[in-house]
């Protein structure tokens, strides 16, 4: 066993136990197991004693710091700053980053996204921007930083030498499920933010459930964490707790949700609301994360700027300039079946854990397109619907009992539910 081995041997005993580590053995744990002198049964053994004690402030600090100079860290010319980025900490038809990056972009934010893919039953904005043919997410720093400047976003996927360190232990924890912990959460955002060179950063932190944060409490836990440890690192950082118990948009599946995006960009009026609203938000805190625009203010651009397909113009320039074709994107989705309502009455809830866990489980259509499976809903929480009547429409090919177990998520009952506010929190 080597010395890195008994360290991580140690310190995930030592967790186990209510203690706590000191910045260089977490550096050393870092070192260790990116330079593969760690195997992935010893850093399970220290995530699992994570998600079971936690880590303080000061130790969730010295793992992001470690995580984030694990590789390159990028460095944006002056004229470029303030470089902004923002972050959902996931959730069920999520398709936020999509319409706020481009939205922000077009009002004079520098906005250089770093997204990641599905994790749990969440989606991810690379695999649902990937849907778009011939677009690269595996942006050079070189072409990152290019783009940005020209176009005034990107969004890309981290490359191997930014904070090479988070995306092994991102892909171990969704392999050995040990995913839901504020302390490795926290990390794990704020290292890519910062890899990234982003001065400030805006993140929304879901909750409910269909988050990995199922309790207000536990959100606002997450929340405190990263923007303390953000701050600490000298970023500027705002935080939005929002609300995740039903899935955000009407779709939920990659090519559904980036559809969806793309009808809120042109204006259309059968999106959903909360979704509309929701990236107004983001893109508006985006914007006046300089510090020096104020908030109403930036609300009032981004309005102006969706109204007048400002926002769709420059999401058309973003995916060209990473080699999308958006017109090859095949919006005509065909649905394979449908959800109907168990009984007459009113929604009260949409089980969003249960919709994300059906389409990761049928993302694969019948022709084999694993980004065009998911559902589109028909009928909102509060809409009264007839016994029978269509909910949802499905894409994909699941099982008969699988389509059985998700008419139970949708909770039907015989008065209006009280529905809870779109933003919990913001600090």
């Amino acid at each position: 066993m080597t010395s890195s081995s008994r360290l991580a041997q140690t310190l995930a005993q030592t967790k186990q136990t209510g203690g706590e580590h000191s910045p260089p053995e977490i550096r050393e744990l870092i070192r260790g197991y990116q330079a593969g002198e760690i195997d992935d049964r010893l850093m399970t053994a220290w995530l699992q004693a994570v998600c079971d004690r936690g880590m303080s402030f000061e130790e969730t600090t010295a793992l992001t710091e470690a995580m984030a100079k694990s590789g390159r860290i990028i460095e944006w010319p002056p004229e470029f700053r303030p470089i902004v980025d923002k972050h959902s900490t996931g959730g069920v038809g999520d398709a936020v980053s999509l319409i706020a990056v481009p939205l922000a972009a077009a009002c004079g934010a520098r906005v250089a996204k770093l997204a990641g893919r599905a994790l749990g039953h969440t989606g991810g904005t690379i695999d649902k921007l990937e849907c778009i043919p011939a677009l690269r997410s595996d942006l050079t720093v070189e072409e990152f930083i290019g783009q940005v400047a020209r176009v005034g976003c990107a969004i890309a996927h981290a490359t191997d030498e930014l904070a090479p360190a988070d995306k092994l232990l991102y892909a171990l924890r969704n392999r050995t499920g040990t995913v839901r912990s504020a302390p490795l959460i926290a990390a794990s955002v704020v290292s890519k933010k910062m890899a990234g060179g982003a001065d400030a950063m805006v993140l929304d932190v879901t909750c409910g459930c269909g988050a990995f944060m199922r309790s207000l409490p536990e959100a606002r836990t997450l929340g405190e964490m990263m923007s303390h440890v953000g701050r600490r690192l000298g970023r500027r950082v705002d935080v939005l707790i929002t609300d995740m118990d039903q899935p955000l948009a009407r779709s939920v599946g990659d090519a559904l949700e980036l559809d969806e995006a793309l009808a809120v960009l042109e204006n259309d009026g059968w999106p959903s609301e909360s979704l509309r609203e929701l990236a107004i938000e983001v893109a508006a805190a985006l914007l006046a994360a300089d510090g020096a625009t104020a908030p109403e203010t930036s609300r009032v651009r981004v309005r102006e700027a969706l109204q007048q397909g400002a926002g769709l113009r420059r999401f058309s320039e973003m995916v060209a300039a990473q080699g999308g074709r958006l017109d090859l994107f095949n919006r005509t989705l065909q649905p394979s079946g449908t959800i109907q309502a168990a009984s007459t009455g009113v929604i009260g809830w949409i089980d969003a854990h249960a919709c994300g866990q059906f389409v990761r489980a049928n993302s694969a259509a019948p022709k084999g397109d694993v980004h065009r499976g998911g559902l589109r809903f028909r009928k909102a929480a509060g809409d009264h619907v007839e016994r029978g009547e269509i909910v949802a429409d499905i894409f994909g090919a699941p099982e008969a009992s699988q389509v059985r177990d998700l008419t139970q998520a949708v909770q039907i009952g015989r008065e209006k539910r009280r529905q809870r506010p779109l933003i919990l929190d913001r600090f």
